[in-house]
């Protein structure tokens, strides 16, 4: 049985409530994918207190399926760029269908990624297929890609929070971050995030939100 403390919740009024709500929302609705990165140093302990906030998601039995592996290495994140170039090179050339193809065009991308050396750090996700414990036994994690999708959206508000900027970058396949990383059999990458500043001629395409009539109903 499980040993429980008091929790520990600060009650808001519900005008607090309100304001509390409306700020993050105006915060993160600033939110933007970027491409396009200044090199210029960012502090270790801002890293880490984002990965800590991913670290605090919720996740399936409390098995918390995650590594976060943060490369600032050059000759790692050179390693990283090739591999994924070749990739999505294939993609763009083949495998990509054309729709998927028109889609993708109004944000002018294509197979070359070159902030995966530019961005100061790339953060690796890897998910936990299960556990190894030291004797090399198999333990079961529960609601893996749940568990860590959760823990990746925090991540990704976190690095907003902090004045940093990011995009999600999904390599296919993505099977060469384990080698490049020497992860072991148990972990399989999920998701990569070059993060930094934003270049100072950075620009980002014009976009619109669905509002919320589209993405909410009530019952």
């Amino acid at each position: 049985m499980s040993e429980y403390q008091p929790l520990l919740h600060t009650p808001r009024s519900p005008e607090e409530m309100r304001v509390a709500a409306a700020a993050f929302y105006a915060e993160l609705n600033q939110r933007r994918t970027v491409r396009e990165f200044s090199d210029t140093p960012v502090p270790r302990s801002v890293i880490e207190d984002v990965v800590r906030t991913a670290a605090a998601a919720p996740s399936g039995a409390h098995k918390q399926p995650w590594t976060f592996c943060v490369v600032e290495d050059p000759s790692i994140k050179h390693q990283i760029r090739e591999a994924a170039e070749r990739e999505e090179y294939d993609n763009y050339h083949g495998r990509m269908s054309d729709e998927w193809l028109a889609d993708l065009a109004k944000f002018g991308t294509d197979w070359r990624k070159p902030f995966l050396t530019t961005a100061p750090y790339l953060i690796v996700v890897f998910k936990k297929a299960y556990d190894l414990d030291a004797a090399g036994n198999r333990h079961k994690n529960y609601y893996v890609n749940e568990s860590v999708g959760i823990a990746c959206g925090l991540l990704i508000a976190a690095i907003h929070r902090a004045g940093l900027v990011t995009v999600t970058h999904t390599p296919s396949p993505m099977n060469f971050l384990q080698r490049v990383l020497d992860r072991p059999e148990n972990e399989r990458p999920y998701l990569l995030l070059p993060v930094g500043l934003p270049a100072p001629d950075a620009r980002v395409p014009v976009i619109e939100r669905k509002p919320l009539k589209e993405v909410m109903r009530w019952y």
